[in-house]
């Protein structure tokens, strides 16, 4: 497969976010990816364009990579958009896909603009891999540009087959309001079920008597249990949570999800801080207009991504049917693979919002200062990072030296690619080896 790398960064080959593109190609070589650096080259790209829409045009794949700038792409990787739509060939039907690197500062608005514009170009585009800066240099980063890579491949190999044969254990747990008469959500939940090859459980909130919705009183803060004696902490622990993955299914109210699901969510108020089933995937069956509730779509993903759970789909609209379908394949392969992705903003900011409060709280919320403190939520604290706080202290006094400045010229960016040229040596052999085997 030809795979067209378009590199926004302005330091070119020196680029962080390339980097996990380099690390990725050593261990698929039976795949091709030429790069163009338009970050550094758009001038002359303006001037001549014809072997930039050459390369588009023989492409497989169009992968956009760059770093995150102020919300949304670089600017010349902007240009370099204008410049597909003005010049460049029909797209129509290729894939596309993104990977980025940032601190996940508003990584959700530079994805959904590269998003936006490949449909403006009629390319299919799959999930991006929002990445931290530093993930490459860790052993999970690698892990997980991998599996997403892995992930892509599969998206775009994968035939509309007949449905397999049931024959996974485990189970998904469906919850659901569904109504009786509600023959548009009871048709869609019954498409997913027949697809899925595993057991699914469907969970209809109607058949549970709650006692009434979370008052606040911060009883299962201390405990962890509720004051209410309705029993739905042990249905929420047996039933729910046991479950190898989660599928939402209701029908659009009042712009949400309806106070029933409501009361549901804010009875489970700890497990919004305390995400117990954090790895395990989610998806979504929705009736209604959701192209029309911006907010309900925002309120799902961050929900998954706060809970690190990875989102496998959300099937609505006149497509519904078939992306129920769809959305049960993605499900069965995030549990066959464990597939976890990184964090985007959503993610990575939510929890580190519950992450000061717990910790400032421990005293009275100590079931979630008890998970978080197993879990390492609090590792990442930056007054902890001493050593890196001391070498920009460090950089911060050679950079107002224009004396220094002026001898190191490029340097900069060539010092901090050391750390990841020693990845990707180590990369280089590892893939040798897995090659003899």
């Amino acid at each position: 497969m030809k795979i067209l790398v378009l590199n926004g960064s302005p330091a070119g080959q020196n680029s962080i976010t390339l980097q996990t593109v380099n690390y990725i190609a050593k261990f698929f070589p039976e795949h091709r990816f030429d790069v163009l650096h338009v970050g550094q080259r758009i001038k002359s790209m303006e001037k001549d364009f014809s072997a930039c829409a050459e390369a588009l045009a023989g492409a497989d794949l169009i992968l956009f990579c760059y770093p995150v700038y102020t919300f949304l792409a670089p600017a010349q990787l902007h240009r370099f958009i204008e410049l597909m739509k003005e010049k460049g060939p029909d797209l129509t039907g290729k894939f596309a896909a993104q990977i980025t690197t940032s601190k996940h500062f508003y990584d959700v608005t530079a994805h959904r603009f590269i998003e936006d514009n490949c449909r403006d170009l009629g390319l299919a585009c799959l999930q991006g891999l929002s990445a931290d800066m530093d993930d490459l240099l860790t052993e999970k980063g690698r892990e997980q540009a991998l599996d997403w890579f892995r992930f892509l491949l599969w998206q775009m190999k994968k035939p509309a087959a007949e449905p397999p044969r049931k024959q996974q254990t485990g189970r998904v747990v469906i919850v659901t309001d569904a109504a009786r008469d509600d023959t548009e959500l009871q048709a869609l939940i019954g498409r997913f079920i027949a697809r899925l090859p595993r057991p699914a459980d469907v969970v209809n909130l109607r058949e549970f008597t709650f006692s009434g919705g979370c008052l606040g009183c911060f009883r299962c803060a201390a405990d962890g249990t509720c004051v209410y004696k309705d029993g739905f902490d042990t249905f929420l622990r047996t039933r729910i949570q046991t479950a190898d993955a989660t599928v939402y299914a209701y029908r659009i109210q009042d712009h949400s999800m309806g106070s029933l699901f409501k009361t549901y969510d804010d009875r489970q108020f700890c497990n919004g801080h305390r995400t117990v089933t954090m790895g395990k995937p989610v998806a979504y069956l929705v009736a209604g207009d959701l192209a029309a509730e911006p907010n309900l779509q925002l309120l799902m993903e961050a929900r998954a991504q706060v809970g690190g759970n990875f989102l496998a789909g959300i099937a609505a609209g006149p497509d519904a049917p078939a992306a129920a379908e769809r959305t049960a394949d993605t499900l069965e392969y995030a549990i066959l693979h464990r597939l976890s992705l990184p964090q985007n903003f959503y993610g990575v900011g939510g929890l580190k919002i519950f992450r000061d409060l717990i910790y400032q709280m421990q005293g009275l919320m100590r079931e979630d200062h008890r998970f978080y403190r197993s879990h390492g939520f609090y590792d990442d604290f930056p007054q902890k990072k001493k050593g890196r706080i001391a070498a920009m202290y460090l950089v911060g006094g050679m950079m107002k030296s224009k004396n220094l400045r002026r001898k190191m010229g490029n340097k900069m960016t060539e010092g901090m690619m050391l750390p990841y040229k020693k990845v990707l040596e180590k990369a280089e052999k590892r893939a040798a080896e897995a090659k003899k085997d």
